[in-house]
C-alpha cells in the first residue's frame, strides 16, 4: 500500500498562532475559542524552540474506507522504528463500557494489530481497570466487556491483557520529578511492554475537557490508586439546580453521596469529602449539571489536567519511540466510560498520528475547534469556536498540552502534514 499525495498544512484556524505557525490562506473562518498560545517555560524541565513536531493526517474521505484511512495514517509514522523483531507489543486502547457504543471500532485495531506483526512484533491489547463502579472495576468484568464489545482474538488477531492485574494491584513505580508528583504508578503490562503504540477516541470529558492520546496514556495506564492520585478533585452540589433524582447516589464507588431533605421538604444530593474518590462519576451521570468542582488555596482547575500530564508521562519515559493515533470520529461531549453514546459535536474529521503525544493532541483540539457542519450547529457551535471549553466550563482543557510540554513530553509546536487519499486507492 502506498501513502497517497501529501500536503503541508500549518494549522486549521485563519490567524497568527503561536503552536501552528502562519496559517494558510484559504482557512476558512475566523477564530473565536480560547486556544492558548505556545509559551516558554524558562524555568522548566522543557524549554521549546523552534522545533516543530510532526502530526501525519489522514482526513476521512467519500468513497474511501475509514479503515483504509487508518492505514494511511499508520503506515506515515514507521512502525518499523518503534516495533522490533519478537517485541511484546502493548496497543493500548479502551474496550468501551458496557451500554457505549461509540468506542474505537475492532475493526480500526486490527488494522494497527496487523502493522505491529508485519513489524515482526508480538502485539497485544491492553487497558487497566477503572476507578468507578461499572463494567471494567476488575479484570473478570472488564475482560467480559471487551469480548461483548468485539474486541475478542478472532476478531482483532491479539490477546487481550488487563494490565493492572485482577484487582488492580499490579503497577510498578516510575520516577518523573514532576510537579505534583515524584513518582506516578503504571500498570505492569504496559511498564513491561517492549513497545508501546497508544490508540485513542478522541471525544470530550466532564472534568479534562476533553481525551485524547495524554487521558489514554494517565488514565488508561494507571492502576486505580493512581486514577484516585490523579483526579482528586473536590466536588460539591448545588442544591438550587439539585432535583433529587439520586443518579449520583446510585453511581457514587465511593458511596460518599447521601440524599437528605430539607426544611421544607425537598431531597438533594450531599458529597462527603473524606469518602470521596474524586472521579466525577457525579458529575457525569447529574441530568441538571448540579454537581461542581471546588478548589483548595493551593489549586486552580488545571491541577487535574496537569496531574494527568504527569501521569502520561510516566507511562512512556523509559519506552523507545511509543506511537500515538488519535481517532476524530463520533467526537462525543463524554467519554467512553459512560454507558450512553451522545450525539457527536463536530462531524467526523479524520485520524491523526505522530511520536509527539502533545502535538498530537494539540493538533486534534484544533481540528475539532474548526470544525462546522450540521453537528456542531445542533450543538450551537460555531466555527472556530472552543467547543471543549464550552461543552465543559469547569474544566481547563489546554491545560494537559500546556503541562505536558512544560515537563518534557512534547511540543506544543507542531507541522501537520495533511495525507490526501483518493477513492478507490485504499486495498
Amino acid at each position: 500500500m502506498r501513502i497517497g499525495k501529501i500536503a503541508y498544512f500549518k494549522c486549521p484556524l485563519d490567524l497568527e498562532f503561536a503552536s501552528c505557525g502562519k496559517l494558510s490562506s484559504n482557512s476558512r473562518g475566523r477564530f473565536r475559542g480560547g486556544a492558548v498560545p505556545v509559551k516558554k517555560f524558562a524555568g522548566g524541565i522543557f524549554t521549546m524552540g523552534n522545533k516543530k513536531s510532526i502530526v501525519w493526517f489522514a482526513p476521512f474521505t467519500s468513497g474511501v474506507s475509514k479503515v483504509d484511512v487508518l492505514k494511511k495514517a499508520v503506515e506515515a509514522v514507521d512502525f518499523k522504528k518503534t516495533v522490533a523483531k519478537d517485541a511484546l507489543t502493548a496497543v493500548k486502547l479502551h474496550f468501551g463500557e458496557k451500554g457505549n457504543d461509540t468506542y474505537l471500532r475492532p475493526i480500526f485495531i486490527r488494522a494497527v494489530v496487523d502493522e505491529v506483526k508485519k513489524c515482526g512484533g508480538k502485539p497485544f491489547l491492553v487497558d487497566s481497570n477503572t476507578l468507578y463502579v461499572g463494567s471494567r472495576k476488575n479484570s473478570v468484568d472488564h475482560l467480559i466487556t471487551a469480548i461483548e464489545n468485539g474486541f475478542g482474538y478472532e476478531v482483532t488477531g491479539a490477546p487481550l491483557i488487563i494490565a493492572d492485574g485482577l484487582k488492580s494491584n499490579d503497577f510498578h513505580e516510575v520516577e518523573i520529578d514532576g510537579q505534583y508528583f515524584q513518582k506516578v504508578e503504571v500498570s505492569s503490562a504496559v511498564a513491561e511492554a517492549d513497545a508501546l503504540i497508544v490508540v485513542s477516541h478522541f471525544k470530550g470529558h466532564v472534568a479534562a475537557g476533553y481525551g485524547g492520546t495524554i487521558k489514554n496514556l494517565a488514565m488508561g495506564c494507571a492502576p486505580a490508586r493512581g486514577k484516585k492520585a490523579q483526579h482528586a478533585v473536590h466536588l460539591e452540589v448545588d442544591e438550587e439546580k439539585c432535583i433529587g433524582c439520586g443518579r449520583c447516589f446510585r453511581n457514587c464507588p465511593g458511596h460518599a453521596i447521601t440524599m437528605e431533605k430539607d426544611a421544607a421538604g425537598k431531597t438533594t444530593s450531599h458529597i462527603h469529602a473524606e469518602p470521596c474518590l474524586g472521579c466525577c462519576e457525579c458529575m457525569t451521570v447529574c441530568p441538571t449539571q448540579a454537581v461542581g468542582m471546588i478548589w483548595t488555596a493551593d489549586e486552580d482547575k488545571s491541577s487535574f489536567n496537569c496531574r494527568m500530564a504527569e501521569y502520561a508521562w510516566g507511562a512512556i519515559k523509559d519506552k523507545t519511540r511509543p506511537l500515538f493515533i488519535n481517532v476524530m470520529m463520533d467526537i462525543t461531549p463524554l467519554c467512553d466510560c459512560c454507558g450512553w453514546s451522545d450525539t457527536p459535536i463536530v462531524p467526523n474529521i479524520g485520524i491523526a498520528a505522530s511520536t509527539d503525544p502533545v502535538a498530537l493532541d494539540k493538533a486534534c483540539y484544533d481540528m475539532v475547534m474548526a470544525a462546522s457542519g450540521s453537528a456542531v450547529e445542533e450543538h450551537h457551535f460555531h466555527e472556530g469556536d472552543d467547543k471543549f471549553r464550552l461543552l465543559h466550563p469547569a474544566a481547563a482543557p489546554h491545560a494537559q498540552s500546556e503541562h505536558g510540554a512544560k515537563i518534557g513530553m512534547g511540543s506544543l509546536d507542531y507541522e501537520l502534514r495533511t495525507i490526501h487519499i483518493e477513492e478507490g486507492e485504499g486495498e
